[in-house]
């Protein structure tokens, strides 16, 4: 079989992703909070954001394009190349980030021994507030040594998606609070596009790592709510009868691709 990626699950939509040599950062959030958002799980690990060669922006909304932690990257290593949606470049220049390559859907990009290729996704394309930028979201097939890993961004199902077919799927199945909006995946939808994906590994993303600070405060107990979506997408992936692993990883940890007791089992932990 093909060399599997190293992967490191950071938190909310950021995964590392080292493949053949190469250090990829998807939608890097590293602070303590976004807004009204707080960090409910420890800080990343600054090992997992040094040194990045590539970020991947999947959408401009401030919980994935998120310019502290974009920033934060060039500090702590030598300067990454961005992917981003077409349209941002400009946006991001303004804010000093100028090694940025914009994509559409359909484009390839090579950056040494990996290659990108930009994926559709269907989601909002605004930036808050309404006279921010737009740029049409994306989301990337990672491909290096024989095996492509897909990072989905923020996304409701598509109909390119079962043209997809990656050996490992980064699916997010939640999001920051107590329920999903239109253009994401919850568990069932999730499940949905890991059976149409195909994917031989499924790792769930978006889940378990912010809550609305005051919602915390006042109703403590509903961060425990945090730690449900990706077991029950474990869940209904089986039911569906999705034939990938499903590899659940806490904020913060790495992802046994190949551990057996990486696989769906005890619960995560949220702090």
């Amino acid at each position: 079989m093909a060399p599997l990626p190293r992967l490191t699950y950071v938190g909310h939509a950021t995964v590392l992703i080292e493949a053949a040599g190469v250090r990829v950062l998807t939608d890097p959030v590293l602070t303590d909070r976004i807004g009204f958002l707080r960090r409910v799980v420890p800080r990343p690990d600054p090992a997992d954001h040094r040194g990045v060669d590539v970020v991947l922006l999947s959408h401009l909304h401030h919980d994935h394009l998120h310019l502290p932690s974009l920033r934060r990257v060039g500090e702590l290593g030598h300067q990454a190349r961005v992917l981003a949606p077409r349209g941002s470049a400009p946006f991001l220049a303004r804010r000093g980030v100028t090694d940025v390559v914009e994509v559409v859907p359909g484009d390839v990009v090579v950056h040494g021994p990996v290659t990108f290729r930009v994926t559709p996704a269907a989601h909002d394309d605004r930036r808050w507030p309404l006279r921010g930028p737009r740029a049409d979201p994306v989301g990337f097939l990672v491909e290096a040594q024989g095996t492509s890993t897909y990072f989905a961004g923020d996304t409701d199902l598509f109909p390119e998606m079962d043209e997809l077919c990656p050996d490992v799927a980064l699916l997010p199945v939640w999001g920051w609070g107590t329920g999903v909006g239109v253009g994401h995946l919850d568990p069932q939808r999730a499940a949905e596009a890991l059976v149409r994906l195909g994917s031989a590994y499924a790792v769930p993303i978006h889940w378990g790592t912010f809550f609305p600070h005051q919602l915390q405060r006042l109703v403590p107990r509903l961060v425990r709510h945090l730690e449900h979506p990706p077991h029950e997408f474990a869940e209904r992936a089986r039911a569906l009868g999705a034939s990938a692993r499903v590899v659940v990883a806490e904020p913060g940890s790495r992802v046994g691709l190949v551990e057996p007791d990486a696989e769906v089992g005890a619960p995560p932990r949220v702090a």
